[in-house]
């Protein structure tokens, strides 16, 4: 039997300047499920997105979609691109085996956390502080060399990762630290900086987009602290679930997000295209 991919409508070019196609999966012509393949709105036209995948529940566990995702592959390399990622929910085990199957790599995971009612407390000798002008132009400078260089770590070009972590900036940051919804404090402990978090409400959650105990105050459970502070702003704010995205091998902040309760939503997923 053969597997193919047949178009169902006209290549797209959409207002935010990606591509997308859907496809009818199809064995000897007869439809058996669909895939929405599309280029990243992050990464830009090199980077293809296979933005759903189904196969019907009669054809499942027989190969269908392992044969549909390499014929998107193929879609994905005659648009030039040079890598392919993919989105899987957690409780998705079958698509995270056949990502496993055709070499995807975790690159991070979504996670959530829902809160008591309650706001805990900050361990006694800790307090926070509202970052300053001057601190947020250091910091934003290290925050972004520093997410450009984990991109670089899981395989995204290093031109690509300087451009995308000046983007997203731009993009999340477009009024600096006066930013709606967006809170960016200092923690202190005895009197002595030891960390920060940049927290940002989003809808109906509060997102943690970036936590960093100071490299000289590792290990002392100031990380615990800000993350505790995360959910003290997140409650302040009438948000009772706080997410965050933790990229994969970050033993330490793994650890840390499981042992404060949070549980995994989504997968991202990537293969580079050779």
């Amino acid at each position: 039997m053969t597997t193919t991919l047949r178009p169902t409508e006209p290549l797209q070019h959409n207002a935010d300047g990606t591509r997308s196609r859907r496809f009818q999966v199809c064995v000897n012509s007869r439809p058996v499920g669909a895939i929405h393949l599309g280029t990243s709105a992050a990464f830009g036209d090199k980077v293809a997105h296979i933005l759903d995948l189904r196969i019907e529940e009669p054809d499942r566990r027989r190969g269908r979609g392992t044969v549909a995702a390499l014929a998107a592959e193929e879609v994905a390399r005659g648009w030039g691109c040079t890598r392919i990622e993919a989105a899987v929910p957690a409780g998705a085990a079958a698509g995270l085996r056949l990502g496993e199957v055709l070499g995807y790599v975790v690159r991070n995971r979504g996670m959530e956390k829902r809160l008591a009612p309650t706001a805990p407390e900050l361990p006694e000798g800790s307090r926070a502080r509202p970052m300053t002008e001057d601190e947020f132009v250091t910091w934003q400078e290290h925050e972004s060399q520093d997410y450009a260089r984990t991109l670089i770590e899981r395989g995204v070009p290093e031109t690509e990762a300087y451009d995308r972590a000046r983007r997203d900036h731009e993009r999340l940051l477009p009024d600096g630290l006066a930013t709606e919804n967006a809170t960016f404090s200092v923690l202190e402990h005895e009197g002595t900086r030891v960390g920060t978090l940049w927290l940002a409400l989003r809808g109906e959650k509060a997102h943690v987009c970036d936590v960093e105990a100071d490299a000289a105050h590792r290990g002392n459970g100031h990380g615990r602290t800000l993350m505790l502070l995360a959910e003290i702003q997140a409650l302040a704010a009438g948000r009772d679930v706080v997410s965050l995205n933790v990229f994969a091998g970050n033993t330490p902040a793994e650890r840390l997000y499981d042992s404060l309760g949070y549980r995994t939503t989504q997968y991202a997923l990537y293969k580079p295209l050779l």
